[in-house]
């Protein structure tokens, strides 16, 4: 596993379903995508939170650019581990980043990143509030590395 990955991380567990993949019994391309999602959503939980509880204060985070690199294939049924954690912050968005592995870590099967904006209900950038600060365990002032 990559030793560059963000400290504060999360692995998420997911079976490849017959639907998540195309006519070769692979994973669809665009499903990565979904899992990455997933792996984010637990991210946040994992740190005290849902992330509809986020928005109900008022934070939503849409994607400004997603990447995937796939580097060997997944398969139906197969389990799959999601390494997830934030890489970056910036005043008013944030980078997560992704790796998926096989059922034991061995393989490496897709590196991915997500660069959210933080925006209020009517769509404006919006800087980082303490509180979502606080479920990374960052103080107030801190913001590791630039994402804007």
């Amino acid at each position: 596993m990559h030793t560059d990955f963000p400290a504060s991380d999360v692995w998420l567990s997911h079976r490849i379903s017959y639907g998540e993949t195309d006519t070769m019994g692979v994973l669809y391309y665009a499903e990565y995508l979904h899992i990455f999602e997933r792996a984010r959503s637990e991210y946040i939980r994992c740190r005290g939170m849902s992330y509809s509880e986020v928005e109900a204060r008022g934070i939503l985070l849409p994607v400004r650019e997603a990447r995937c690199r796939y580097r060997a294939p997944a398969r139906y049924d197969d389990l799959v581990r999601v390494h997830a954690g934030i890489s970056e912050w910036g005043r008013a968005s944030l980078v997560f980043v992704y790796e998926m592995w096989n059922e034991d870590k061995s393989v490496l099967l897709a590196t991915g990143s997500t660069q959210h904006a933080l925006v209020n209900r009517e769509g404006r950038p919006t800087a980082v509030p303490d509180w979502f600060k606080a479920l990374f365990h960052l103080s107030a002032g801190e913001a590791p590395a630039t994402a804007d």
